[in-house]
């Protein structure tokens, strides 16, 4: 998984964008929609960083091979709720609130 913040900035000298590359997301024991899954979790993701930023890519790009450590997750969730838990999860991670593996 990798952060980088791109070199343009915008108003207020933040940022002109932060990307957030996902490699991988394994979803084992559920039942979903694993495109809707997707799009959910890109949509929340997309929300928590640009509402809240990313913390630990602060001084410039974080790369990161996994984050464990996340929430036991109830396998009866529908794909939107997964997605959006997961999200949370990630973005809390990448906030340097979680286990984050080098």
């Amino acid at each position: 998984m990798g952060v980088r913040r791109d070199a343009g900035r915008g108003a207020g000298g933040e940022p002109g964008a932060i990307r957030v590359n996902v490699g991988e997301l394994v979803l084992d024991g559920f039942r979903v929609d694993p495109d809707r899954v997707s799009a959910a979790f890109e949509h929340e993701l997309a929300r928590l960083v640009r509402e809240r930023g990313v913390p630990l890519a602060a001084d410039g790009a974080v790369s990161v091979d996994a984050l464990s450590g996340l929430p036991p997750l109830p396998a009866g969730l529908s794909a939107r709720r997964l997605g959006q838990e997961l999200a949370r999860a990630v973005h809390a991670g990448l906030s340097g609130r979680g286990e984050v593996t080098p």
